[in-house]
Formats: C-alpha cells, structure tokens, sequence
C-alpha cells in the first residue's frame, strides 16, 4: 500500500476538500476533512500536510501541486547488538510498541503501556504531537493522551502499586524482572483484545538485554511473543512505543497526583534530595513504615530520608 504526504497551499487544500465533498468520511482529530475514493484515503491536516494512502496514492497525490514531504529522520541506526534488533522497515509498519514510566521514580507505581498502532495511523499521531515523553512537559503529555484516546488506538495498560511492588522486591524479585512481567502482560492482553488483527511485529524498548528478558519469563513458565524486538530509545525511533510511552506517563502522572491528595502533600519525581526532604517529613507526620504504601521503599532515598529526621 502506498503512503505519500503533500504539504500544500491553504487554497489547494480548500480546493481538495470541495473535489472530495461526496467522498468525505469520518475526520481524525487536527484533521481538516478525510476522503476515500479511489482505493486510497486523503485525509489532511491542519498543518498543510495531507496524506495519501492506498493502492492509488502516488496517482492522487500527483492530482495535486505541493511538495511531497521529506520523512522524518530519527536517530542514527545503533550498531545491531542482538539477535532481536529491528530491521528500520519495522518502525513504519502496524506493530504493537510497550513502553514503561515510574522505574527511576521513589513515589509512584511503575506503569506499562502497549499500543497497537497501524502504519495508516503513524501520520495522524505525528500531527497530534507524538513524540519521546521525555521531551514533553506533563500537561502536553495528559493533552496528547486525551487525544490518543480520541483516535481509538488499541491499548492496555498495567500498574504496579507500590505495596505490591515492595512485596515482589522483599521476595527477591528485581525491578527488571517486574518490569518484564508488565510488560508481558499489557502485550499479551493488547494481542488478545486487537484478535484476529496481528501486528506486523512488537517492538519494547529495550530496559535489559533480551537474554535477561527472556530468561525472567521463564522463571515465570512465559515465553517471548512471536516477532518481538528491543531497541534502545525505541520511543524516538517508533510511533507506536512513543504512543505507548505517552499513555503509560499520563497514567504514572494521575497516580502521583493521587497518592499527594492522600498523603496531603506533593510528592517530587524522580529521586533528588528534595524527595529525600518530603520523605522525611512523611515519616515525621506518620512513620517509616507508611511509606510502603506510596514509595519504593528499597531506593536509597529511604534512608537518606533519615538525616532529615535529626
């Protein structure tokens, strides 16, 4: 199927939208109008760019003047490490990304996130802002997520609650083996609820070596998805993991805000000394053993906590 994007004068686009006023169907979110005719999809966008996908797309596209817009260049290919390396194609096709938020955080759960996204999909979630978390600010990651849901990716979404995080830890787990078990079960629910659809492949990013993720699951009688690659980063190199990245920060943001309402305080990200600073005081106001229940108690913040206690 082709896939072309135009960017086009104001007036070509508003010319567009009259031509294709019998074929206009449902319009995406930042869209102007969307159109099939001709076994391809026009759907264009507030920024000027319109996209041309089907078995047509190169004869529409052609209909029109604009200039056909340059693919957006990710970071450099990393030297290929591993048996379970992407190939590039993979980041343009309809593949299922996972992503986590909350790992390096002392407050909080860890939250997963896998996202179906479909390679007709790839264009609109760009309009839409998608792009690596981290170099988003909390109210545009919450906007983005809201709009995500508008669009109807398919998606599945796991927590980690800090009481049970403390428990799988006191038990020996890792917080690499948690996030591998996360991790598996947002894919596999995600695959169940997208069937009979399968994704053209599943792309992590990558936390540990695939070795080491593989060797978790079978401690725990799983085994590793069909078609599953890890890339570092992925979430600058895949729609579908930056998708998932944003879903699974929105999620971690909410609960932060609601272990603050409960605990009557905000609680700082991360784990700098100013969370050290608002442990303290938490331990001071209830005690050492209520932090269980909101932080990841086994952080070296713990007890670092207590030098603000003398």
């Amino acid at each position: 199927m082709g896939n072309i994007v135009k960017i086009v004068s104001e007036q070509t686009m508003s010319d567009m939208q009259v031509a294709y006023q019998t074929s206009l169907k449902k319009t995406p979110p930042h869209a102007v109008f969307s159109a099939q005719t001709n076994q391809t999809t026009i759907t264009a966008y507030k920024s000027g760019k319109v996209l041309f996908q089907g078995a047509h797309a190169e004869q529409e596209a052609n209909r029109w003047g604009g200039e056909v817009s340059a693919k957006k260049k990710t970071e450099s290919k990393p030297k290929q490490a591993h048996l379970y390396h992407p190939d590039s194609s993979l980041f343009s096709q309809s593949i299922i990304g996972s992503d986590e938020a909350g790992t390096g955080d002392y407050f909080g759960p860890i939250t997963v996130a896998a996202a179906y996204v479909r390679s007709d999909q790839i264009e609109l979630l760009r309009e839409l802002g998608v792009r690596d978390s981290k170099n988003l600010s909390d109210p545009m990651i919450e906007k983005i997520a809201q709009d995500i849901l508008l669009c109807e990716i398919p998606y599945s979404l796991m927590t980690l609650p800090n009481p049970k995080y403390n428990q799988l830890q006191a038990r020996g787990w890792t917080q690499g083996k948690m996030k591998t078990m996360l991790h598996d079960a947002a894919i596999n629910s995600l695959l169940e609820k997208i069937s009979p659809a399968k994704p053209d492949g599943i792309l992590i990013d990558q936390f540990s070596e695939p070795g080491v993720y593989i060797k978790h699951l079978r401690t725990e009688n799983k085994r590793l998805p069909d078609s599953t690659y890890f890339i570092t980063k992925a979430e600058s190199h895949s729609i579908a993991v930056a998708t998932a990245s944003i879903i699974a920060r929105a999620r971690f943001v909410r609960e932060i805000d609601r272990l603050s309402k409960q605990v009557g305080m905000t609680l700082p990200k991360g784990a700098s000394a100013k969370v050290d600073q608002t442990a303290g005081t938490i331990i001071r106001r209830n005690s050492e053993a209520y932090l269980n229940n909101i932080a990841k108690v086994h952080f070296a913040n713990t007890k670092k906590a207590a030098a603000y206690l003398k």
